[in-house]
C-alpha cells in the first residue's frame, strides 16, 4: 500500500490536477538523469528534472501475479543527455529507473510512485533509441542454474576457466577502415580465426573505451559483430583478446586448458537420446 501525504490526497481528490511524470535513471557507474514530461524543468528534493519533449514513455502496466509489466520509452537521441555513444558502450544495460508524479505547481508537497525497475533491451533505429523497462518480476523469467552442453560454458578467462589472458591480449594501430563493422591491422600475423568470437577494445580517437566482439578475423582484417558509434580513424591504436569458440578442440589445441572445460563435449545428441531397436542403425 503506498502512503501519500495529505497535500497529495487532497490534490489527487480535485477535479482538475497539475500532475506531471518524472523519472529517475541512475546508472551503474553511479551518474544519474532526470527527465519530466511537464514543459518546464522541475526541481523536486533539491534535484532539476529536465523537460524533455523527445522522451515518451508507453502507458504504464501494472500486472498481478508474476507476469511481466510493460514499460518502453522512445526518443530522439540528445547529446546532452542520452547519447548514441553511451548506449552503444552498453553504459545504460540493466541502470535503475524509478517513475514517479508530483504536482508540479508544489513538487516538494509529496509524489505519486508509479514504478521502479531496470532498462532492459535497448534499440536504436532511425536517430532513435527505444529501451524496455524491466520490473521486479522480470528475475522470475530467467533461467537458474545450467543444463548439460557439449561447449564449455565458462567465459574465457573468468574464474572457472582460470585461463590468464595475458599471453593472448594483443595491441596494435589501425592501417585500414572498412566503415564501422571493420578494422584492418596487416601487421598482424595470427592464423585465420585466432580472434573470432574475442574481443576488440579500441584505446584511442572517437572510440575510446568501447569494446566490440569479434565476429571473424582473417589476413589481418576484423570484422564487428556490432558497429562502432563512430568510423575508427586510421592510426586509432586498440586491444584485441583472443577469441573462444567454446569447443574442446579449441581449448585443447589453443589454450592448452582442457582441464577446465566447463562443458560434456561427449554428450550424446537428440538422435542418440531418442534412439529406439527400430531406428537404430547398425553397421555391417
Amino acid at each position: 500500500m503506498q502512503l501519500l501525504t495529505e497535500p497529495m490526497q487532497s490534490h489527487l481528490a480535485q477535479d482538475v490536477t497539475t500532475l506531471a511524470t518524472c523519472w529517475e535513471v541512475r546508472r551503474r557507474d553511479g551518474f544519474e538523469l532526470y527527465f519530466t514530461d511537464h514543459d518546464q524543468d522541475i526541481a523536486v528534493a533539491g534535484k532539476i528534472y529536465k523537460s524533455s519533449s523527445g522522451v515518451v514513455p508507453s502507458a504504464v502496466t501494472s500486472q498481478t501475479g508474476l507476469a511481466v509489466d510493460n514499460l518502453e520509452f522512445e526518443g530522439m537521441l540528445d547529446d546532452e543527455a542520452i547519447t548514441r555513444h553511451d548506449l552503444l558502450a552498453g553504459l545504460y544495460d540493466h541502470a535503475e529507473l524509478r517513475i514517479f508524479m508530483v504536482d508540479y505547481l508544489a513538487p516538494d508537497a509529496g509524489s505519486l510512485h508509479i514504478k521502479n525497475g531496470w532498462l532492459g533491451q535497448v534499440s536504436l533505429r532511425d536517430g532513435q533509441f527505444v529501451v524496455e523497462v524491466r520490473g521486479i518480476s522480470s528475475a522470475f523469467q530467467q533461467t537458474i542454474g545450467e543444463v548439460y552442453t557439449p561447449t564449455c560454458r565458462a567465459m574465457l578467462g573468468d574464474t572457472r576457466c582460470k585461463k590468464s589472458l595475458t599471453a593472448y591480449t594483443h595491441t596494435g594501430t589501425v592501417g585500414a577502415v572498412d566503415g564501422r563493422f571493420a578494422l584492418v591491422d596487416n601487421t598482424r600475423g595470427e592464423a585465420a580465426g585466432y580472434f573470432s568470437y574475442g574481443t576488440l577494445t579500441i584505446t584511442s580517437g572517437a572510440n575510446a573505451g568501447i569494446s566490440v566482439e569479434i565476429t571473424d578475423f582473417r589476413d589481418g582484417r576484423f570484422t564487428l559483430m556490432l558497429p562502432l558509434p563512430y568510423t575508427a580513424e586510421v592510426g586509432d591504436s586498440y586491444q584485441a583478446v583472443a577469441g573462444c569458440d567454446k569447443r574442446i578442440q579449441t581449448c585443447i589445441s589453443r589454450f592448452g586448458n582442457a582441464v577446465n572445460f566447463r562443458g560434456e563435449p561427449h554428450l550424446p545428441g537428440n538422435d542418440k537420446i531418442l534412439e529406439t531397436s527400430a531406428t537404430r542403425s547398425t553397421v555391417s
